[in-house]
């Protein structure tokens, strides 16, 4: 009996620690990412993003053409403003300011970490170079691409006042970011 406490003790710290852990991570922004992720070894990961909608997510928001969509759907401010336009175009829209690192910029759109969650904790190479580590760090793991569409659909939907049929397999051959093999 007495081992099996200890074993949940060990069990239960090692959860509260992780949570603890995930729980202060701060967003730090794509520029804080670009220097590991820019290069051939990583598959020019940072390239695949400059070149997606991702990036350019919030700049679409600052258009006409956006604020007449705000508008027409009753909105009350430009587009770049509204609440309902930021939380899919930004990354770390309605995070506590004390969970954003001093140079993160939502400006910069839908960022690495809209994905892959605040990168404080996992974001150094010693980390990194090792996936448990990252993911108990805070990373976000996904098991498989349906996992991946889920979350994509969680800004993908029929929610957006300009949706149009979201075809993932398709979408995903343009953003998905894998690091070469060897």
């Amino acid at each position: 009996m007495q081992n099996y406490r200890s074993i949940i003790g060990s069990v239960l710290f090692i959860f509260i620690l992780a949570h603890s852990i995930n729980a202060q991570n701060k967003y730090i922004g794509v520029k804080n990412c670009t220097m590991c992720h820019k290069t051939d070894k990583q598959g020019k990961q940072l390239d695949i993003w400059k070149n997606s909608e991702h990036s350019k997510a919030y700049i679409t928001l600052t258009t006409k053409k956006a604020d007449e969509i705000a508008k027409a759907k009753g909105l009350k401010k430009p587009a770049a403003e509204s609440p309902e336009c930021l939380e899919c175009h930004v990354s770390g829209y309605g995070i506590d300011a004390k969970f954003l690192d001093k140079n993160f910029d939502y400006k910069d759109g839908v960022q690495c970490e809209t994905c892959h969650g605040a990168g404080s904790e996992y974001k150094t190479l010693q980390i990194m170079k090792d996936r448990k580590k990252a993911v108990a760090a805070g990373m976000r793991e996904f098991k498989d691409t349906a996992a991946i569409e889920k979350f994509c659909k969680t800004c993908h939907n029929e929610k957006s006042p300009s949706y149009k049929e979201f075809k993932f397999n398709e979408r995903w051959e343009k953003i998905k970011h894998p690091v070469p093999t060897k």
